[in-house]
């Protein structure tokens, strides 16, 4: 007996994504599938009277299977091209289950091309046991390299100090500096990445042979950067190009331009863009902005960063990149969007709400006989409910004031103790912020915060090496101005 051949319609954004899926579920599922992109970007649009004019479905077809967010009639479709039409899932992920063969595969993100640096700020003011414990917290984000960052007009010994400091605990180091003595003592101690190079330091920097980052003597001077480049390769020096990334307001979407203009005369350069210069100077959180800078540097292949997370705003930054590019990197890999594949990102609402009915609630609140009190967040409101009432407000005090007064109206007055009126308001103050961000209100049960909710479970320290322990005289040595990053 022959297998059925399914037509499967969808958006241009879609068929990569839709392909890959139905080659492993196809053998699984007993069927043969085509692929039909009637001449629109996403499935969301597709419509009966498109389909009607554009389709063409072959005569060997047996179903065809539409998106189930198009807006389509099947049966006025089933009739104008006698053959059955049916709606799948609206995520195209989700086939292997609307075929019965089980969940949708996870998206591996696993991989990613972009590597992370990440500077500890005025590192050479800070303690030994605050170095090495701000860099395992950067690590554990998913920093590949620590940048010891110089403070600009002071030159330090703390410099190579802390690059054997990193590199003996375990550390890959970079050394951000264009001062000579902090530059050579951090590549003794193992430094492997000079941040930065221009023509101001190159003759002194490609002595060290050591990789280093070249950057134009001013963000818009593409020719001192393209003469440096020429410089670089005659001295045998290896390194890696930075046309500089300038903050919003500062000629932002020039300098995009100046790396696309980089990459297309240099195509197998490798390239770093410094991140922070957007995130830690865009008073936004940064998570949104770091996934579209992550998106141009794996389009342009940009294989490294250099990001900071020193703003409060930014204090994810590393976790969040990391997040980013391996999204990124499985979806232009893929060829399909980034959207249902992740969650990690979507911290502050959430992917997806699931709100209780009006109607559920009536139910709800008719059916009720005991004083336990349930709580809820639809779209608009706050609700409380019991036998003796049902309180509704955007307000958690009025919800909480509202069935206060019921309860004392009741014979004999209802009473909560006070611990149950501290979790009542605990739970009511949750709800209230699950309704102004958009977020899934569960009673006693967390919200989803995306990968912020993962960095808080592992933010405590392994096993490890204790630097408080082994570097007290190093510290106690060290001279920490009271103005340090370390000690705000």
């Amino acid at each position: 007996m022959s297998q059925r051949t399914l037509l499967f319609v969808t958006g241009h954004l879609a068929e990569n994504g839709l392909r890959e899926v139905l080659s492993e579920l196809a053998p699984q599922a007993r069927f043969q599938f085509e692929i039909a992109v009637p001449g629109v970007q996403v499935a969301a649009l597709l419509h009966t009277g498109l389909l009607t004019s554009r389709l063409q479905v072959p005569d060997h077809i047996d179903e065809v299977i539409l998106p189930g967010w198009s807006q389509t009639d099947t049966e006025v479709l089933a009739g104008h091209f006698r053959k059955p039409f049916r709606k799948g899932p609206k995520d195209f992920r989700d086939l292997p289950e609307f075929f019965g063969c089980g969940s949708r595969k996870q998206a591996d993100l696993s991989s990613w091309s972009i590597q992370i640096i990440a500077e500890l700020n005025h590192a050479t003011r800070m303690t030994d046991h605050d170095a090495v414990t701000a860099a395992f917290q950067l690590q554990q984000g998913g920093a590949d390299l620590i940048d010891i960052g110089c403070v600009p007009g002071e030159s330090s010994p703390r410099a190579g100090q802390l690059a054997a400091l990193l590199t003996r605990e375990g550390f890959r180091v970079s050394i951000d500096s264009f001062d000579q003595r902090e530059v050579t003592e951090a590549v003794n101690s193992g430094a492997e990445l000079i941040l930065s190079c221009n023509h101001s330091n190159v003759d002194w920097v490609t002595q060290l042979q050591t990789e280093v980052v070249a950057i134009p003597d001013q963000p818009e001077d593409l020719q001192s950067l393209q003469t440096l480049i020429q410089k670089l390769q005659r001295a045998d020096c290896r390194f890696r190009v930075d046309p500089i990334l300038e903050p919003v307001g500062m000629g932002f979407t020039r300098s995009l331009q100046r790396y696309i203009t980089i990459r297309d005369t240099y195509p197998d350069l490798p390239m770093m863009m410094g991140v922070g210069n957007v995130t830690e100077l865009s008073e936004v959180d940064s998570a949104g902005v770091n996934l579209i800078l992550a998106a141009v540097c794996e389009e342009l292949g940009v294989q490294s960063i250099l990001t900071t997370q020193v703003i409060n705003w930014c204090r994810s930054a590393v976790a969040e990149f990391d997040a980013a590019r391996r999204l990124v990197h499985y979806a232009i890999s893929a060829g399909t969007i980034p959207k249902h594949v992740s969650s990690d990102l979507v911290m502050l609402r959430d992917s997806k709400l699931r709100p209780d009915s009006e109607s559920s609630l009536k139910e709800l609140a008719a059916a009720l006989t005991d004083r336990n009190y349930r709580i809820f967040a639809t779209e608009n409101d706050l609700h409380l409910l019991n036998k003796d009432g049902w309180s509704r407000s955007k307000s958690a005090f009025d919800v909480f004031a509202a069935a206060r007064e019921t309860a004392q109206k009741q014979s004999p007055p209802h009473t909560v103790s006070p611990e149950h009126a501290f979790y009542l308001g605990y739970e009511l103050a949750r709800a209230e912020v699950a309704l102004l961000l958009g977020k899934q209100y569960v009673q006693d049960s967390p919200m989803s915060f995306g990968l912020l909710g993962e960095l808080r479970a592992s933010s405590s320290l392994p096993e490890r090496s204790d630097p408080a322990r082994k570097h007290k005289q190093d510290s106690s040595d060290a001279q920490v101005p009271s103005d340090s990053p370390a000690d705000q």
